[in-house]
């Protein structure tokens, strides 16, 4: 795994401690969310909606010259844009291998998922299963 995944993931915990309660945390979801680079309205088509999300999430990956990944992503509720505004810091310029073998443990780590609907948690857990769908497309696509 990546040094800069791991330093991210460390900061996103250490962001979140700083809150006493939930609602202070829900609040800072929806502001990472509004602060989510645009994705291009081009990108918003059904081939690159996450499946398994209740709410719209759009989810585009494209590939650098330097071998990372890049990721752009929105969602049409608030929520969702912060929880993949989080996802997408994390994996945002890395290299295929180093996605696919990461363990997202800030998820745990801050409590998300016992605050989160089950439907927003399949969400997430299908928008990381996208970013590492994209990170194996990438890789097998190396190596033809």
């Amino acid at each position: 795994m990546s040094s800069t995944i791991e330093i991210r993931q460390q900061e996103i915990i250490s962001e979140f401690e700083m809150f006493s309660d939930w609602m202070q945390k829900y609040e800072y979801i929806i502001e990472l969310g509004k602060e989510l680079p645009l994705i291009a309205t081009a990108l918003k088509t059904d081939e690159l909606l996450i499946k398994g999300c209740q709410s719209k999430v759009w989810l585009h990956a494209s590939d650098a010259s330097d071998g990372c990944l890049h990721f752009t992503a929105d969602s049409d509720a608030i929520i969702t844009k912060g929880l993949v505004a989080l996802v997408v810091r994390v994996f945002d310029g890395e290299k295929p291998e180093d996605i696919l073998q990461t363990d997202l443990h800030f998820v745990k780590a801050i409590g998300l998922h016992e605050h989160l609907s089950p439907t927003r948690s399949n969400g997430l857990a299908g928008m990381i299963q996208q970013i590492k769908n994209y990170a194996l497309a990438y890789q097998l696509k190396q190596k033809q």
